[in-house]
């Protein structure tokens, strides 16, 4: 019996029968529908159940099905709500469907159940009008509260264009003004105590220790931080809806913005989606190009977090050594895609062309340079007394409470847990290529720092494994859903002219059906969820991102420490406002 369907009878057998129903996806994860009034016992269950132990909601999201065409006999709705939740014991994900009919539907939170649920329930309300009943705090997250309108429902405009021109009137912007003020007792806030009279302080939007717009209002006491309130969305572009309106093909160059320090790497969390969808394999000599590119964008994102944490607790020196060895990247990076931070080299079942010439020169240059370069850096920073009394013992987390919030990547390693998605869950040849996981034991800001560096000599590592054992072969599957399609025939064959054409310019169709990816980004688990109704542009892209979860989960772990630690403690976290927003 397979694992999907021993868990669906043991959720027969404890909730019975009635409203269960399993779907089979091409992604391979165990799928299961169920009825709203058993979303609190199942999920409780599949988290707690010793055999299951789902202890990470991995995502929480939704679709709008009013213009679905193409049911493939799954039950028929209005909206679904989905859960995916993933079990580090049995290395496995599940994914919980729960049709919801009406224009503005409800069903019941699991904030109870998951403590990051609040932000995720929080977006599927601000995105389509789902409530969730028993929400400590319901309320938009990434849009303005003034908005008119839910972004990811079908009927909103997707183009500025379709929502007529924008008017600031003078009672419009005492409206916006007024909805930016903070009000403490919406959150369950005092102004004062029985012996200090609380003072709300705003950091941010425009703060350097932001590293981005990113708005935190504290309440402190004294100095000390007692709460603390992020206010994210300043950075939101829709990236989800484009993936609506665009092409499986042209969307690729969108994906490069979401992390933007993550280059290539967006593009492959999107194509390994889109692949499974397609069931496109591609060559063993694109698996090993995609990887090699994937590591030196993650170098270059750790350099660049590297130096600006520095310079967050006070030295200035390092991130203009370290911006230095990025642009050497960038000069690799250039020379193979043509572009820098967004080449949006990647396609559909392979990459836009071939290596050329004297791209080993480059890369094995690089790879003589950096050691000294890091172990430079490690003593600059690493062993400074300053930066070490500024990182030790603050924003301490466990490895519990960080499965708890959703953490993944360096931080979840700096607890001791030596879990990546490239080790423990294969993707791209990763398989093929020979490298340690890093890991630290006290969870706080200098550990997850100290991970990051040494995954720098491991990305390292893979590089030049790479440049050694680069496999010959084509840079692009033989399938017909690959883009740009194959033209070895299309001089000859006027049908295959036309496939040709048809594919360039308006894309290609994709099998309805959904599938999901995660890889190892540079800041934790990244995943695209995508659904195809059989057309040539997505139904609904899903775009889970790691800085998300790990935003939501800085006021926990700033708690009882001072406004400079709060500088510390964002800067160790390593998030990028465009990947939390979308």
């Amino acid at each position: 019996m397979r694992p999907a369907d021993t868990i669906l009878q043991q959720l027969q057998q404890t909730f019975g029968a009635a409203g269960f129903h399993q779907q089979n996806t091409v992604d391979g994860i165990a799928t299961f529908w169920l009825p709203a009034e058993q979303v609190i016992p199942v999920i409780s269950h599949l988290k707690t159940s010793t055999g299951l132990a789902y202890r990470m909601l991995y995502d929480l999201t939704a679709l709008d099905e009013r213009n679905r065409q193409i049911h493939n006999g799954v039950p028929r709705s209005s909206f679904t709500v989905v859960y995916h939740l993933f079990s580090y014991e049995r290395n496995d994900f599940i994914r919980l469907k729960v049709p919801l009919d009406g224009d503005y539907p409800s069903l019941p939170s699991i904030t109870g159940i998951f403590r990051n649920a609040n932000w995720y329930e929080r977006e599927v309300y601000d995105m389509f009008g789902i409530r969730f009943n028993g929400h400590p705090h319901l309320q938009r997250l990434l849009m303005p509260l003034t908005w008119s309108g839910h972004p990811l429902r079908k009927e909103h405009p997707a183009r500025a264009t379709e929502m007529g021109p924008f008017r600031l009137t003078d009672e419009k912007q005492d409206r916006e003004q007024e909805a930016l003020r903070f009000k403490p007792e919406e959150w369950g806030m005092q102004r004062k105590s029985d012996d200090a009279d609380f003072m709300f302080l705003n950091i941010g939007p425009q703060h350097p220790g932001t590293h981005g717009v990113l708005r935190i209002i504290l309440q402190l006491d004294g100095e000390d931080i007692v709460d603390a309130v992020p206010e994210i969305g300043f950075h939101h572009r829709g990236a989800e809806k484009m993936g609506e309106r665009q092409s499986w093909h042209t969307y690729i160059p969108y994906t490069d913005r979401v992390d933007y320090l993550g280059g290539v790497m967006n593009n492959l969390a999107y194509l390994l989606a889109v692949e499974k969808l397609a069931g496109i394999e591609v060559p063993d000599r694109v698996k090993v190009i995609r990887v090699m590119l994937c590591e030196f964008f993650r170098i270059a994102s750790h350099l660049v977090w590297f130096g600006t944490f520095a310079q967050d607790v006070g030295q200035l020196s390092p991130v203009f050594y370290m911006f230095t060895d990025r642009e050497k990247i960038f000069d690799v990076i250039e020379a193979v895609c043509g572009g820098r931070m967004h080449p949006n080299w990647f396609r559909i079942g392979g990459v836009a062309q071939d290596l050329p010439n004297g791209w080993d020169v480059l890369v094995r240059n690089f790879v003589e340079h950096f050691p000294k370069q890091l172990k430079e850096y490690n003593n600059m920073v690493m062993r400074n007394s300053i930066f070490r009394a500024r990182t030790r013992g603050i924003g301490i987390y466990t490895l519990d409470e960080a499965i708890e919030w959703g953490v993944t990547g360096a931080g979840l390693r700096a607890c001791g847990f030596d879990w990546d998605f490239r080790k423990k869950r294969p993707y791209s040849g990763y398989e093929m290529f020979e490298f340690d996981i890093p890991t630290a034991i006290h969870g706080d800001c200098y550990d997850r720092s100290y991970v990051r560096v040494e995954e720098m000599r491991q990305s390292l590592r893979i590089i030049e494994q790479c440049l050694n054992n680069m496999p010959e072969g084509s840079y692009k599957a033989d399938h017909p859903l690959t883009t740009p399609p194959l033209k070895k025939y299309t001089m000859q064959d006027i049908e295959t002219l036309i496939t040709h054409f048809l594919n360039v310019s308006w894309g290609p169709v994709m099998p309805p059906g959904e599938a999901m990816s995660c890889i190892e980004a540079t800041k934790g688990a990244n995943s695209y969820y995508l659904t195809s109704d059989g057309n040539t542009s997505s139904y609904r892209t899903r775009i889970r991102t790691p800085s998300f979860p790990h935003m939501q989960m800085v006021p926990y772990i700033s708690k009882g420490y001072t406004v400079s630690d709060l500088l510390s403690i964002l800067g160790s976290v390593d998030f990028v406002l465009a990947d939390i927003d979308r």
